[in-house]
């Protein structure tokens, strides 16, 4: 694959957010699901006037009912397109979407710039409580309720045994031809004033149902049901723990995506795409 904008184009970044609950994840489906997708590339198609949809490529695919404070989208529209519009087109967009979905910013991106294959990481925080009267109504969209009470520092225990580059198979919903090593660069949980405790996970990509499935984990470990060597056992033992549970999505929001400097966003994109493997891992 080429990160060549196709000639008379103009490749643009979007900085964007959205409360997930009404929405069918972010990407588009059939049938006439609502997505995130799909609102902003009608969105876009129309403050535009254009008869063609102009396809977005997003940092990180969120799933149903997960929301974003720092999601990172591209798009390629042609260059009279972006000439005539880019001015007041962030206004229009914010006339036009619906008001559970945000677009920030929008400005041509760098030379070899990729919403999905130049991040060099992606920060997701999961937000738990263990109150015993339950959440705060006015946070009950995005804080998962655990009626245990739960041991913050046996969790961090627990999450330090998961750090670095591993197959995360154990902990991911498994897809056809897809790998599953990951390098997890930090997990680690903090109980605020409130109570709430906040799970700061970040790594350089995550597959399908990792960040959720790792939380249930640690949630077991913190109540009490698990020993703090327990996930990293599961980890080692490379398939799925029918004890590990997938939490619910809308505790979890993409709080940020990272990038490197301009000079190295090509180099970027290729290391991204290639299929990894751990050292040491045969071919077959």
């Amino acid at each position: 694959m080429s990160d060549e904008v196709q000639p008379g184009h103009v490749r643009v970044r979007l900085d964007l957010s959205y409360d997930g609950a009404e929405f069918s994840g972010w990407a588009k489906q059939a049938g006439g699901r609502r997505t995130v997708q799909g609102e902003i590339e009608d969105a876009l198609r129309t403050v535009t006037r254009s008869r063609e949809t102009y396809e977005l490529t997003v940092a990180g695919r969120t799933d149903a009912g997960v929301h974003a404070r720092g999601q990172v989208a591209h798009v390629d529209l042609p260059r009279e397109v972006w000439a005539e519009h880019h001015v007041k087109l962030l206004k229009r967009l914010a006339g036009r979407l619906p008001r559970d979905v945000r677009v920030w910013a929008l400005r041509e991106a760098p030379s070899g710039f990729n919403a999905r294959f130049s991040a060099i990481w992606r920060r997701y925080a999961y937000r738990v409580t263990d109150n015993p009267g339950g959440v705060d109504p006015l946070l009950r969209g995005h804080v998962l309720w655990h009626d245990w009470p739960l041991d913050v520092d046996a969790m961090n225990e627990a999450a330090r045994g998961l750090l670095g580059e591993h197959d995360f198979a154990a902990y991911c919903k498994k897809r056809e031809g897809a790998t599953t090593i990951r390098t997890l660069q930090e997990l680690s949980l903090v109980r605020g004033e409130d109570g709430i405790l906040t799970a700061t996970v970040r790594a350089d990509a995550f597959c399908h149902n990792m960040v959720r499935s790792l939380i249930g984990a640690l949630l077991f470990v913190g109540d009490g049901h698990r020993t703090p060597d327990w996930p990293a056992k599961v980890l080692a033992a490379g398939v799925r723990d029918s004890a590990v549970h997938v939490v619910r999505p809308h505790g979890l929001t993409l709080e940020e995506v990272g990038y490197p400097a301009d000079e190295l966003l090509a180099a970027r994109n290729k290391e991204a795409r290639n299929k990894r493997s751990l050292p040491g891992a045969g071919c077959c």
